[in-house]
């Protein structure tokens, strides 16, 4: 019986199964550190964070956050490639759709007595890091959407 044609030892550069990645290269950690860069950012500009990856059966929010007048909700989108395509251009309108429902669900999960900011709006954050995870680019794009 002939091997399988794939038998043998990946492709150079490529983890091997049971391999861990460096954290360089693990999609969560990447993640998380765009997070944490965004909430800096929006705690610099006076805003409070009032929750953070607020999971549902439909997905998540990154982070919800607010400076009084606005409550935003806003959606981090994070690459380690400066060569790669903008975050932004993996926002599309069903994640977006998605959001405004999330959005909707953590709204209405709220105390009646809780303050109502009279502006809601969806803001998109766009990181960029580098190999060893340090900043090169942020953009804030207030209602994104």
């Amino acid at each position: 019986m002939a091997p399988h044609p794939r038998a043998g030892p990946p492709p150079s550069g490529v983890p091997r199964r049971g391999v861990r990645r460096p954290v360089a290269s693990d999609p969560a950690a990447t993640g998380r550190r765009g997070e944490d860069l965004a909430a800096a950012h929006l705690l610099r500009r006076g805003f409070r964070i009032l929750d953070r990856n607020v999971r549902s059966r439909y997905g998540e929010i990154d982070l919800v956050a607010a400076d009084g007048a606005v409550l935003a909700f806003v959606e981090v989108k994070t690459t380690r490639d400066a060569r790669a395509a903008p975050p932004f251009e993996r926002l599309g309108a069903a994640q977006r759709a998605r959001l405004r429902r999330l959005a909707l669900g953590w709204m209405l999960n709220r105390p009646r007595t809780a303050p109502r900011p009279p502006e809601v709006r969806f803001d998109a954050i766009g990181i960029v890091l580098d190999g060893q995870g340090r900043l090169l680019a942020l953009e804030h794009l207030e209602g994104a959407w």
